[in-house]
């Protein structure tokens, strides 16, 4: 009898955490590991991880994680996770595998190049990567060929046929493994939504070429360093005009040669200026930012930190790139504060460009050529995995054959046939900040939140050990809650208030803290709230001293 779970630890109902995992009998395969971009209430945040303490209690069934593509929200939780899971097998693409090496910064890896259309035997499982096509050369999908027929997980994808070479997708090979039989078939959801072909709308040379063609002075363009077909297309066009570029960021520098040198990227590298003519005339200035960091590098210029690049009016600023979900308020403050400064702006609008991600003809044609038993909507929000499993409906799916699940519910199918259960493995966030990894919850987040919204109060007093008499204080500090000198009477108010609840826990012979301390952050709330209708954070601070 055989056994096949299906589930999410991340990536539904959610933009990127993707990670999904595929049980067949006590074997795991883990597909793609992902990251997800923290919004702008994440305060303090850099970056969020699916909880992967099932793969950590599993451990010695994992025969490998099979990567799609070099993008964040698909492999971005690799480096974190290999502090916990240091034996983990990771396969991917030869080039997919050169970005990981980037982020990873020297941490040792079992990284494993897989060819596309090669499989990879693990007994009577066999993994067969497909070439598909996406913004990042070499992305494939994953073809699990079990006795019951296979699990098919697409990753990003779509159907374009002007995207040749590393980017080409075998269409063939997808067909070949649609006849074979498909058990179930895992297909991305973010564009659901969208009617028609994603192509030729993911294209942007003739914008671009539009935008850079006539300019005079210096332009910047704003991209992110994983959508390495936006930035050939970029490439392109400063070739076409006969200009130069200086790539700000040692990162995308060397991707982007790394990509040259293996020729998934064409380009002259003469072409390639070192930062000593990043303020020529006429000069293409690439920039890019970290991961866990959207425009940081264009604040950093806008502000005028940066020591390379000091943005005037007369420089050209384009952005061409998407805004991740949650980020809109961040760019649109970035896009104001170019404006202010005098320079011409010119944004990438996302609903005429697209990303490469399958819009609902695409998804429809990958169902065809799969037709499979089973299909799942994955990769993106409840919204769209609804919208992708209409799309299914249209080409002759049933109800039953659809799959639409949230994050740890467990689909399984026994001797190929699909079991209704109840069974939900347990998921979660991990928030990053800085280098600390999982020490960050949803308790200090809501810290944060209190105080950029009210502020913090402040009480100490000191009190005489042995008399138990008040030797100094209460007093009262604020910060970021109201200006004291315009509040010289609510502040004598809030000192009373304290100062009689400190007397009132006074005893000949104990002092009763906690009492001091609820009182004084509950009497003392309601008192604020009341006069100015604002919660700041209060903290007490009591010591005894010896005198």
């Amino acid at each position: 009898m055989s056994k096949i779970r299906i589930f999410a630890l991340g990536g539904l109902n959610e933009a990127g955490k993707n990670i999904y995992v595929v049980e067949v009998d006590k074997d795991i395969f883990v597909l793609d590991a992902g990251l997800r971009y923290a919004d702008d209430k994440m305060l303090g945040i850099d970056y969020i991880l699916p909880n992967y303490d099932y793969l950590k209690e599993n451990k010695q069934r994992i025969k490998g994680l099979f990567i799609t593509h070099g993008h964040d929200e698909q492999m971005g939780a690799v480096p974190d996770m290999l502090d916990d899971l240091p034996d983990l097998d990771i396969y991917g693409t030869d080039f997919t595998l050169e970005i990981l090496k980037n982020d990873l910064q020297g941490k040792k890896a079992k990284l494993h190049t897989v060819q596309p259309h090669r499989s990879i035997k693990f007994g009577d499982i066999s993994v067969f990567p497909i070439a598909l096509t996406h913004s990042v050369p070499r992305s494939v999908g994953y073809v699990i060929n079990t006795r019951d027929g296979a699990i098919v997980y697409t990753g990003n994808f779509v159907f374009d046929q002007r995207m040749l070479g590393a980017y080409k997708m075998d269409i063939g090979k997808l067909a070949y493994v649609g006849k074979q039989g498909v058990l179930c078939l895992l297909s991305e959801s973010k564009y659901a939504e969208k009617s028609g072909y994603t192509s030729p709308n993911n294209h942007i040379g003739s914008i671009i070429r539009e935008n850079i063609e006539d300019v005079e002075g210096r332009i910047l363009i704003n991209i992110f360093q994983a959508q390495f077909y936006r930035i050939q297309e970029i490439l392109e066009q400063i070739e076409a005009v006969d200009k130069k570029v200086v790539i700000l960021g040692k990162t995308l520098e060397n991707l982007i040669r790394k990509a040259i040198e293996l020729g998934y990227m064409q380009f002259d590298v003469k072409r390639i200026l070192n930062l000593q003519h990043i303020n020529d005339e006429s000069i293409i200035v690439l920039i890019s930012d970290e991961r866990e960091k959207p425009f940081s590098n264009m604040r950093r210029i806008i502000k005028g930190y940066d020591k390379f690049v000091k943005l005037t009016k007369d420089d050209k600023v384009i952005f061409a790139s998407p805004v991740y979900e949650g980020m809109e308020k961040s760019a649109t403050r970035i896009y104001d504060d170019v404006a202010k400064l005098g320079a011409d702006l010119f944004i990438l609008s996302s609903k005429k460009y697209l990303g490469n991600h399958a819009s609902s003809e695409d998804l429809m044609m990958m169902i065809n050529l799969m037709n499979p038993k089973y299909y799942m909507p994955v990769i993106g929000e409840y919204r769209h995995q609804v919208a992708n499993a209409n799309n299914a409906r249209k080409v002759g799916l049933s109800e039953n054959q659809i799959l639409l699940k949230l994050n740890g519910q467990v689909t399984t199918f026994i001797d190929g046939k699909l079991v209704k259960n109840d069974e939900v493995v347990n998921v979660d966030e991990i928030l990053v900040d800085g280098k600390t990894v999982g020490d960050v919850g949803e308790m200090v987040v809501k810290d944060r939140e209190i105080l950029s919204d009210n502020g913090i109060v402040i009480v100490s007093a000191t009190i005489n050990k042995l008399t138990k008499k008040v030797v100094a204080g209460p007093e009262i500090v604020t910060r970021g809650f109201i200006y004291v000198k315009d509040n010289i009477d609510l502040m004598k108010e809030a000192k009373n208030i304290a100062t009689s609840i400190v007397l009132e826990n006074i005893k000949d012979n104990y002092v009763d803290f906690g009492k001091i301390k609820t009182g004084i952050r509950d009497k003392l709330g309601k008192y604020f709230y009341k006069q100015t209708e604002c919660k700041p954070m209060i903290l007490i601070v009591i010591q005894e001293v010896i005198v």
